[in-house]
């Protein structure tokens, strides 16, 4: 008998169901949640803009704009009128599509300096930054925290409420992709690890619903389900040789095969992984165990 993947905490959580969550919510006393029209199996119910604006200050961050689409900036746009508050900064958690497409563009409206951790989403008149770093935004503290796994340049923002805006390093629904070989296992499980201490109150992800009721429980799901998908490729191994389509045809034959391409490049990472604790070996393509 095959064993059971960890149960997932958010099941019984009252969470908007997958295509119902609102345009535009407030989720705290600072932070605005907008949601692109972008949905797909890899961005879920979209990318996930924050607006991030402490009360009274007159100035805002905007963090992963996501797709330049003119609809999406006009329901940015209407936020920052609401709040009062101008741009200090465009933030992006990393530089795929879904989340910097528009930070370039729109940080030269509003005259306001992309910050990222890759220079080349930064632009020549951004700022690059990096674990430690703190943003300027008057009213309220912004923390930069590096998440590296899903991709090499991964990035997280603590704000000062409590809150945790994580990009792809967790989602809302499901699990996220490590994007071998931009994206590392082991960089990624080192990554959850340090996200459990910072004990954040409320996890904001780049795509899908806000995470309050236990944070901490997804968090810890996340780690046990990864050790049981290297799990499953041990057993897989077990049986022989494999390559890593044939693993995900095998390990993630009950998914939608649209997911398949994500789930190889996760198998991938999760093959290197093994690699590195010696317990595979991966040469021509080809994985076999060795222990």
């Amino acid at each position: 008998m095959q064993p059971s993947p960890p149960p997932d905490p958010r099941v019984d959580w009252d969470l908007p169901a997958f295509g119902a969550m609102p345009r535009v919510a407030r989720l705290d006393e600072v932070t605005h949640r907008v949601l692109a029209d972008n949905p797909s199996p890899m961005t879920l119910d979209g990318t996930n803009t924050y607006v991030v604006a402490p009360p009274g200050a007159g100035v805002a961050l905007v963090v992963d704009p996501g797709p330049d689409v003119s609809a999406h900036f006009d329901a940015v746009a209407g936020v920052l009128d609401d709040v009062d508050a101008r741009p200090v900064a465009v933030a992006v958690t990393h530089h795929h599509v879904d989340h910097s497409e528009a930070a370039q563009a729109w940080a030269a409206h509003w005259s306001c300096p992309v910050v990222a951790s890759d220079a080349d989403v930064a632009g020549p008149s951004g700022r690059t930054i990096s674990d430690g770093d703190r943003l300027d935004v008057p009213g309220l503290r912004v923390d930069v925290v590096a998440t590296p796994g899903h991709s090499a340049d991964h990035l997280a923002f603590r704000l000062g409420t409590g809150g945790l805006l994580t990009g792809d390093h967790v989602l809302g629904r499901g699990t996220t992709v490590v994007n071998h070989p931009d994206g590392n296992l082991s960089a990624y499980l080192d990554s959850l690890t340090r996200t459990v201490r910072l004990q954040a109150d409320v996890l904001y992800p780049g795509h899908g619903p806000a995470l309050r009721e236990d944070p901490t429980a997804v968090l810890h799901h996340h780690l046990r389900h990864r050790e049981f998908r290297l799990g499953q490729i041990m057993a897989a191994l077990a049986q022989g040789p494999r390559q890593p389509h044939e693993l995900v045809a095998e390990i993630y034959a009950d998914h939608d095969p649209a997911v398949w391409p994500a789930a190889e490049a996760s198998t991938r990472a999760a093959l290197a992984h093994l690699v590195e604790r010696g317990q595979v070996a991966w040469e021509g393509d080809i994985a076999r165990r060795t222990a």
